[in-house]
């Protein structure tokens, strides 16, 4: 597991860590990433019980994203023994606030991949540091945690501001555009959709996903329509014949960026 296949996932599918039977399944839910889930989704008393679960399950040659506890935890020093011996790929990190909350990680892990999950006042505060951090691929964005902190009753437009700033953050960083939160609605597939259309407009590429039923839809909105792939293609293949000037096409000026832009495109396509 890659720096670069974090990057390009869409889906991040949560599996509670005490739940050994769900692992198998999740993997092979079509999510491009599984997050064995020691932190929210593990009661206290069961915080051990999932420890020697996900280590059993490395040791059958499984291999996922492990969420630590937050690093002020009594369960963190644990949780990096575990993800050390088991050579864990890459971490969730909740409850990001502080570089130096990802140094601690990054020098027990050097090789693991990173992914600050930015929920409190504090980690928004300072997500330009946390996107810059080593071994960071990309945010995610805690909104449940994060409107818990700031007493914000419902995910709409008053996380606005917040999801730009992440988005900001990590162009300004070169790392992939971040991860939002979870859709806590599963018998509504409308409630999903409208979510990951705000998540698109706003510049998110990928999206938390606490259910397998949730996957194939975060797909489909994050992959391009076949409209805006057949605008992709007849870009490109003009820019070829234009020697890097400028150029119309269907009466639309086409200058560098708009190329980028076809481009990107034919890359997210790739991809599905």
């Amino acid at each position: 597991m890659t720096i670069e296949a974090i990057s390009a996932a869409r889906s991040f599918l949560f599996v509670p860590g005490d739940r050994p039977e769900r692992f198998g399944k999740a993997a092979a839910s079509g999510a491009d990433q599984v997050i064995l889930d020691l932190e929210d989704a593990v009661a206290p008393t069961a915080k051990a019980g999932a420890r020697a679960a996900i280590a059993a399950y490395f040791e059958g040659g499984g291999s996922a994203m492990i969420r630590t506890n937050a690093p002020s935890s009594a369960d963190f020093s644990a949780d990096l023994d575990l993800c050390r011996a088991v050579g864990a790929p890459a971490l969730v990190l909740p409850k990001a606030e502080t570089p130096e909350d990802l140094a601690a990680v990054h020098a027990a892990l050097p090789q693991a991949v990173l992914c600050p999950l930015v929920e409190s006042a504090r980690g928004m505060a300072g997500c330009e540091a946390l996107a810059a951090g080593s071994g960071v691929s990309r945010l995610m964005f805690g909104t449940i945690d994060f409107m818990l902190d700031l007493a914000i009753p419902a995910d709409g437009e008053a996380l606005n501001a917040f999801r730009s700033r992440l988005v900001l953050a990590s162009r300004l960083a070169g790392i992939a555009a971040p991860v939002d939160g979870v859709t806590v609605e599963l018998r509504d597939g409308a409630v999903l959709e409208a979510e990951l259309a705000r998540s698109l407009a706003f510049g998110f590429s990928a999206k938390l996903c606490i259910h397998p039923a949730q996957v194939e839809a975060v797909h489909r909105a994050f992959a391009p329509g076949e409209r805006a792939l057949a605008w992709a293609r007849s870009v490109t293949a003009a820019a070829e014949g234009a020697g890097g000037q400028a150029f119309s096409l269907e009466g639309q000026m086409i200058d560098a960026p708009v190329v980028a832009r076809a481009r990107r495109i034919l890359g997210l396509s790739a991809r599905t």
